[in-house]
């Protein structure tokens, strides 16, 4: 336990690494020192301190230990109160706008974005000592690379902040995760605190947008561009003309659009939102297997890229002529129904929709749209493009934006249950056929697999050989994963139904 007169060294160390890292300004140190003591009812500061050592430990754990000892928070509320205490330090939102559009005026919108990004990072927005935790690795497939990651960054709840989460009050406010009234929320077991939040406005097709960071960072510089309005996720026309305009805004980041369908679509509809970032996704890497070109734009290539699902690539140097093109590829994507291919466009519902994603490469803008399909049948209850359910055991949940570009999250349960998979391999555990038929077991829905891989692989390898075997497992199953969201299969069939649809639907010659 530490001492009043330690706990005032720490908070003058703070206040120190603020100034250090998250450029506060001298200006404002006395408001912050002043603001802190009277968070911890302390009548003065420090007058002398140690260098500051290591942020986390050396810093912000002993206040919050501080905190938990003094009854300022309780056990569970420990990231709750570190959030409360890192957003007294953290500038105004204010000022963060300010110094950005200095930064962009004077040295470039990237050296803007760096800033912004460091500054989320050094007040643990991003908690990226969380984030190192995750568990990477690629894999070269048939049709290119693919990056697996198990997820451990995000956050679970105990059992305990359940039971509590269950007991507090539904407010409303804010709307959602994505509503730009998050900045400076306090939070509760229910909604992250959000004081160390900041965003910037931006300027999206003549709409109020604003940018932000991913607090789970999956990928290099993952960033949010949210509407300032809490509405529906919409894919259409004036969408790929947002898209467009952020990537003049920063030509150095992609952005996309999840579908805006169940099943299809990202984890929140309710916001419309799109994700970008500096990172060079699988995706972008593959070449192309037939170009076209419309007879009305005949400077704007029109492609089918080589990947695993079903994607078409737009290209120019014109943004109205590619935006024309992209937005016929959505309009007629919308009705268009195959039914040699299981396409059905609409029901009682619309099932056709679209991952749009835009990055500029030089002056010529490139538009990939991955066309989705949200139908189910009897045989297909989870998506007849989703997932098969002999696959859920890896993934389960909706295959997104990230995901179809070749980028997976996977759920950080698969860390320890591919561990006792290897120890099936390994003889370390032995199968009973009673113990995994029990579907209280965690391994249950791994019971088919331990089986087979037990089946070619035999019970009595080393753990080097296991652990190859488990991975090249997974790898697979991702293939598998992204191919079973074509809409047009990988085969001759699939293939004929595609070209069907370029050269028929949206009447385009191969160039």
């Amino acid at each position: 336990m530490i001492d009043q007169n330690t706990l005032k060294s720490k908070l003058k160390q703070l206040v120190d690494y603020a100034k250090d890292n998250l450029s506060l300004r001298a200006e404002d140190e006395a408001f912050v020192t002043n603001t802190l003591l009277d968070m911890f009812s302390l009548g003065a500061p420090a007058q002398e301190c140690e260098p500051y050592g290591d942020f986390q430990s050396e810093i912000v754990d002993p206040i919050v230990d501080y905190a938990v000892q003094n009854g300022m928070a309780k056990e569970e509320e420990r990231l709750l109160f570190e959030t409360k205490l890192l957003g007294a330090v953290t500038p105004y939102p204010s000022s963060v706008v300010d110094k950005f559009d200095t930064i962009a005026s004077n040295k470039g919108v990237q050296s803007a974005t760096d800033w912004l990004f460091n500054l989320s990072i050094a007040n643990n927005y991003i908690r990226m000592a969380d984030i190192r935790k995750n568990i990477k690795w690629q894999h070269l497939g048939k049709y290119g690379n693919i990056e697996i990651t198990i997820n451990l960054s995000k956050p679970e709840k105990d059992p305990k902040q359940i039971a509590l989460a269950k007991l507090m009050p539904k407010t409303g406010y804010p709307a959602c995760l994505l509503c730009p009234e998050n900045v400076g929320y306090a939070g509760n077991l229910n909604h992250p605190a959000r004081q160390t939040l900041r965003i910037i406005p931006i300027k999206l097709g003549g709409e109020n947008w604003s940018i932000q960071y991913s607090p789970y960072q999956y990928y290099n510089e993952h960033i949010i561009a949210l509407s300032n309005e809490h509405r529906p996720m919409a894919v259409n026309s004036e969408t790929l003309y947002r898209l467009m305009d952020f990537v003049d805004l920063f030509p150095h980041y992609f952005i996309g659009s999840n579908a805006a369908l169940p099943i299809v679509g990202g984890s929140i509809l309710t916001h419309d939102h799109y994700q970008g970032g500096s990172k060079v996704l699988p995706m972008f890497a593959v070449g192309t297997r037939k170009n076209y070109v419309s007879e009305k734009y005949k400077d704007v290539s029109v492609s089918i890229a080589d990947w695993y699902n079903s994607v078409v690539r737009v290209s120019g140097k014109s943004k109205f002529q590619v935006h024309e093109v992209a937005s016929d590829v959505l309009n007629c994507w919308a009705t268009w129904t195959d039914e040699s291919v299981n396409v059905i466009c609409k029901t009682s519902e619309q099932h056709n929709a679209v991952t749009p994603i835009a990055r500029k490469e030089g002056d010529t803008y490139i538009i990939d749209m991955i066309l989705r399909n949200n139908r189910t049948d009897e045989a297909h209850p989870y998506g007849i493009f989703h997932p098969e359910e002999r696959l859920h055991n890896i993934k389960k949940e909706g295959i997104g934006i990230i995901e179809v570009m070749g980028l997976f999250i996977l759920p950080g349960r698969l860390k320890s249950e591919l561990e006792v998979i290897k120890d099936y391999l390994t003889g370390n555990k032995n199968i009973d056929f009673k113990e995994l038929s029990d579907p209280e077991n965690p391994m249950f829905k791994h019971a088919q697999t331990i089986i087979q891989l037990v089946n070619d692989h035999g019970s009595n390898r080393d753990r080097v050989y296991a652990d190859r075997v488990v991975t090249n497992y997974v790898n697979d199953a991702c293939e598998q994963i992204l191919e079973c969201t074509a809409v047009f299969k990988n085969d001759e069939k699939g293939q004929e139904a595609f070209i069907k649809f370029i050269e028929q639907g949206l009447g385009y010659k191969e160039a």
